[in-house]
């Protein structure tokens, strides 16, 4: 396998000599799935944005197949295939479901309506309906269907979760790991619902107060709960479980 997305020493963060996250290693094979985990305030989001090159590196480099992206230019991101799915979705409400996916669209891309249509079925069959009409479950898909538009070689996905029902969760991850399976996609998924994250994802890495607490195979720490529960909280619950970790809001 290729390496995808390399993070070398990153930090991120809003102001100089004030980092949010701290000396991020990573190196992501085409294809995988990495899942982000954290508590809340961990530093997750800030380090999202600084991969989609929406702010710019305190420190270290990003790079995508070998070559270090222009520090916090969006445009040499999206260039290099990389490709973020917000928390908010950022969706043009107005516009039809088929619409929104048009305004990505790549030419020549192989990927097309069909293709997203596809992975979410729902969606084709509200293709001529307002975003701003969709249930919260049917926007986000929407959501990870445009992104999928641009045919992406890294893709972020920013906590997918928020907002919708633990069971609608359930069935949207698997996709994630389909996707990346039939396009080769990096992806990077931030969850904060930890046990379903770690089904569908290879490697995890724990951000905690901005460093990296943990990582690893994420079989592994699925077995082993009690690593996670360390990682987000520094001591194991009273019975010994996810519970706190799972129902945690990730940032």
């Amino acid at each position: 396998m290729t390496t995808a997305l390399t993070c070398t020493a990153v930090d991120a963060g809003y102001h100089a000599g004030h980092p949010v996250a701290r000396q991020v290693d990573l190196s992501l094979e085409a294809g995988s799935v990495l899942a982000l985990l954290g508590p809340n305030g961990a530093g997750k989001t800030t380090l999202m944005l600084t991969l989609a090159g929406l702010l710019c590196p305190l420190g270290g480099r990003v790079e995508v197949d070998g070559r270090e992206l222009r520090p916090g230019s969006p445009r040499a991101a999206v260039r290099a295939g990389v490709v973020l799915v917000p928390d908010d979705r950022a969706l043009f409400k107005e516009l039809t479901v088929v619409e929104n996916l048009r305004l990505a669209s790549r030419r020549g891309s192989p990927t097309t309506l069909d293709t997203i249509f596809g992975y979410f079925p729902e969606l084709g069959r509200r293709a001529k309906v307002g975003a701003g009409s969709l249930s919260g479950g049917e926007q986000q898909m929407l959501a990870i269907g445009r992104a999928l538009m641009q045919d992406p070689r890294v893709l972020l996905v920013d906590e997918l979760s928020m907002g919708l029902a633990p069971v609608i969760v359930e069935s949207l991850l698997p996709v994630i790991r389909r996707v990346a399976h039939d396009t080769g996609a990096a992806c990077v998924l931030v969850e904060q619902h930890v046990s379903l994250a770690l089904r569908v994802a290879d490697t995890a890495l724990v951000l905690s107060h901005g460093d990296v607490a943990l990582r690893g195979d994420a079989r592994e720490l699925a077995a082993d709960e009690s690593r996670i529960e360390e990682a987000y909280l520094g001591r194991r619950s009273d019975d010994g479980g996810l519970s706190v970790a799972v129902t945690t809001a990730s940032r």
